[in-house]
């Protein structure tokens, strides 16, 4: 199922494409950042205008569409923009037939391949969760059939088959370490899956959504801000954000039958920027908040606790907001763009160059950043004296699981001594307002930090 403020100053997005890149070097790693582009509205701009914002305009790598719409790839050829695209429910059980398999490939990828850099066919979405026999029982042996059609293209290697699934696949998910998959999709359906996966080495592809996750009670969680954190009793890891616990309860159920070595790619995920009152955390600046902060968190290298160490792929939902989508409100405010190429917010995906461009005025503000600091005078972050030590290390916990270099307040670090929670607070929470752009409600981590003019530097430790 497709899920998914005005614009900041260019120095706040600037300051948050210096860190991702920042942080990309420092680890050795690269992760990969794309985009879903659904295309349920009446007012979006022409494909080939589409292809060239994102092509010129932002730092977008990736496009998932959910069809094969021909004026689409013919608009991304020659961008180099690695595009996924998707054979819809209905096609699956024709697909079990390896002629309709070849004659699909045919008309639909051939034609528009190499010029158009398709990297992956996704068979369905969220089909088990389809609770239809015929889809299901087709499921593997249409994704095999298109995978055979390929070798016979000799483009096996370039493109690959994979189906994305939500987290309802899932009979168990918390604690992580429970993961486990639905009795009856484990044995029949997943593993061959999963068999079809490794042998081809194609990742395992879920859509998971800590918005529909969440309550008022654990909004802090889902959005990556500070926060008491969950403990895993079985693993005692401990788990600072929802969307690491969806990802290794996944893992959990992946490792139970026995696919620990088969990837794992965010296929959609986002936040509405809209939606109606009964719903929780709806609302420009949350939506912000989580894009942001999921695409740090996934290209930091840090990983989760059950997969630490690696990126991920992750496909955010959506370009655009979608005005002929049913259902709630949200359904039509996941876009992270309105249909005039304008940013619903911003959270770092555009090119320096490209902000300048952007309109001062956002035709539709959602969010304004709230008594921001002038980047021009230099302030910095520190905790208040009455913070509590607890809290403080809360901070710490969530500022360098963003992906923020801590390396300075670790020990032989130039920032380690005095080797308190208060100072090494100090510098992460600075690293965190700094990077921002130096935004007043930046250094607010839960009313433990406050804003100075006074240079908290010493000796070695550059603030």
């Amino acid at each position: 199922m497709e899920k998914p403020n005005s614009v900041v100053t260019a120095s706040r997005a600037a300051f948050l494409l210096v860190l991702l890149v920042a942080i990309t070097l420092l680890r050795g790693v690269q992760g990969t950042i794309g985009v879903n582009y659904g295309t349920v509205a009446d007012n979006l701009p022409p494909p080939l205008e589409v292809a060239r914002f994102l092509l010129e305009n932002t730092i977008i790598n990736r496009v998932r569409l959910f069809d094969a719409n021909p004026l689409i790839l013919q608009a991304f050829a020659h961008t180099g923009i690695a595009i996924t695209i998707t054979v819809p429910n209905k096609l699956i059980p024709d697909l079990a037939n390896l002629p309709s398999a070849q004659k699909w490939v045919k008309a639909n990828l051939l034609p528009y391949y190499p010029d158009t850099n398709i990297i992956r066919i996704l068979v369905g979405n969220e089909v088990l969760s389809a609770a239809n026999k015929q889809l299901i029982g087709n499921l593997v042996p249409s994704m095999q059939n298109l995978h055979t059609a390929l070798v016979g293209a000799s483009l096996d290697r370039r493109i690959k088959v994979s189906t994305p699934h939500s987290l309802g696949i899932l009979s168990s998910s918390s604690p992580p370490s429970t993961g486990k998959f639905r009795k009856g999709y484990d044995d029949a359906v997943l593993k061959p899956l999963l068999n079809f996966l490794r042998a081809t080495e194609s990742p395992f592809m879920i859509n998971p959504y800590p918005f529909f996750g969440c309550s008022a009670e654990t909004l802090d969680y889902a959005l990556f801000r500070p926060n008491s954190g969950v403990l895993d009793e079985n693993t005692q890891l401990m788990y600072n954000n929802m969307l690491d616990a969806q990802l290794d309860a996944t893992f959990s159920a992946m490792k139970l039958v026995g696919f620990t070595d088969v990837d794992i790619v965010i296929a959609e995920t986002g936040w509405p920027s809209a939606g109606d009152p009964s719903q929780v955390g709806v609302d420009g600046r949350s939506a912000a908040q989580y894009n942001g902060n999921l695409l740090r968190h996934v290209t930091s290298g840090i990983g989760t606790p059950l997969m630490p160490n690696r990126t991920f792929e992750a496909y955010l939902f959506a370009l655009f907001n979608e005005n002929r989508k049913p259902g709630p409100v949200s359904e039509r405010n996941f876009g992270l763009f309105q249909p005039g190429l304008t940013p619903v917010y911003e959270i770092g995906i555009l090119r320096p160059t490209a902000r300048t461009s952007v309109p001062a005025a956002n035709p539709t503000p959602v969010a304004s950043p709230i008594n921001p600091v002038p980047v021009k005078s230099k302030n910095w972050c520190v905790p208040k004296s009455s913070a509590e030590q607890d809290d403080l290390q809360k901070n710490i916990d969530y500022v360098c699981g963003l992906g923020v270099d801590c390396r300075p307040i670790q020990e032989s670090g130039p920032c380690f001594f005095p080797d308190t929670v208060r100072a090494h607070a100090a510098y992460a929470m600075n690293m965190y307002y700094q990077a921002m752009g130096q935004n007043t409600y930046d250094c607010d981590f839960k009313h433990t930090g406050a804003v100075t003019t006074i240079d908290p530097s010493y000796g070695n430790c550059k603030y």
